[in-house]
């Protein structure tokens, strides 16, 4: 599904993709992404999220990353394959910028290779200050899922 709002980005064209490869399947990966966002980025207890199609989200993320307050909401969603999201952070963040964060899962023999394309930034300073930090997080979201595959 697919939402009849999404911001324009035409004057914030800046924007970065990164792939990174992922142990966990895609089922797994999606969840962390819509369910389970406090199991590797929200910090627990501080996340207000349901997945479902122009639905606000919130959250601070993990205390250790800094307390950074996060606000967005679900642009599309394919189960599995895709998440689509508004994506707004807390002082420096996005810099008042509504970016968006499209993630693509693409199941291998490996488990699931993740594109993250960041879009939406006014500026370069803060598209890829959000990059520096997503390799980072990605790998917190697959030992994460690791390890809940591990003690399941």
């Amino acid at each position: 599904m697919t939402t009849k709002y999404a911001p324009d980005l035409s004057d914030r064209p800046h924007h970065k993709t990164l792939e990174h490869q992922m142990a966990a399947p895609a089922d797994a990966v999606y969840a962390g992404w819509t369910e389970k966002f406090d199991l590797w980025f929200a910090q627990p207890g501080e996340l207000i999220m349901t997945p479902e199609v122009d639905r606000p989200w919130f959250f601070y993320n993990r205390h250790d990353w800094g307390r950074h307050a996060h606000y967005g909401r679900f642009l599309e969603l394919e189960k599995n394959r895709l998440v689509v999201t508004t994506w707004l952070t807390g002082p420096p963040g996005t810099a008042g910028d509504e970016a968006v964060l499209r993630v693509e899962l693409t199941p291998n023999e490996k488990g699931t290779l993740v594109r993250l394309t960041h879009s939406g930034f006014s500026d370069e300073k803060h598209c890829q200050g959000h990059m520096d930090n997503w390799p980072a997080a990605l790998e917190a979201l697959d030992e994460a899922l690791i390890a809940t595959a591990d003690r399941g």
